[in-house]
């Protein structure tokens, strides 16, 4: 699944680039489209709280699917910079936590303990994944591995919201397990190239 997610993923990026190049022209700045994505995602996280979960991941995997126009737009106006890759990492965060958050309300409401918990496990696996490439970037390590990165988080959840009373559950469950790992990957990743620059000095 990691490698057909991947696939589609650079297909996006490629049928993009006219849509892009159009938006650029037309004087539509990157940032506003970051912004744009961000409101999207709360309104995902309404649809979630209101119990609409099939349209919910509809809505979701729409707006994130177009996750990297921003970017596209941004570099065909010769504006991509660093704080617009700044802006665009951390609402990307804002926006999956608050999508996650939906989810918390709902269940709570719900009393349904075990999703309950598995969601709480994915939000914080989710947070730690980002932080972990963050915090290796910062140290001037590479850090892009692991098994789930965003694009696949988001299309596992947005299907397990698609049919929720039959997949939803089972897929925070495997968000929760593998977005951990995840992050143990990475940090076993980081440690391993300490370890080599150690054994060169």
């Amino acid at each position: 699944m990691v490698i057909w997610i991947k696939g589609v993923k650079l297909g996006l990026r490629e049928a993009v680039q006219p849509l892009a190049l159009f938006l650029a022209r037309a004087g539509i700045q990157a940032n506003w489209l970051t912004y744009t994505g961000f409101v999207l995602n709360l309104g995902v996280a309404a649809l979630v709280i209101e119990g609409w979960l099939s349209l919910a991941g509809v809505v979701f995997l729409l707006v994130n699917a177009l996750d990297f126009l921003d970017g596209a737009v941004a570099r065909a106006a010769g504006t991509a910079g660093r704080y617009g890759a700044f802006l665009d990492s951390v609402l990307d965060r804002y926006s999956e936590a608050v999508v996650f958050v939906g989810l918390l309300i709902w269940f709570a409401r719900l009393g349904d303990t075990p999703a309950l918990t598995a969601t709480a496990l994915a939000l914080i696996g989710s947070f730690m994944v980002s932080y972990c490439r963050a915090r290796a970037e910062g140290l001037g390590l590479d850090c892009e591995v692991g098994l789930l990165q965003r694009p696949e988080r988001i299309v596992i959840l947005g299907i397990g919201m698609i049919a929720p009373d039959y997949l939803l559950t089972p897929v925070l469950i495997l968000l929760a397990v593998l977005t951990n790992l995840t992050a143990a990957q990475r940090m076993h990743h980081v440690g391993k190239l300490f370890e080599t620059r150690d054994r060169q000095r």
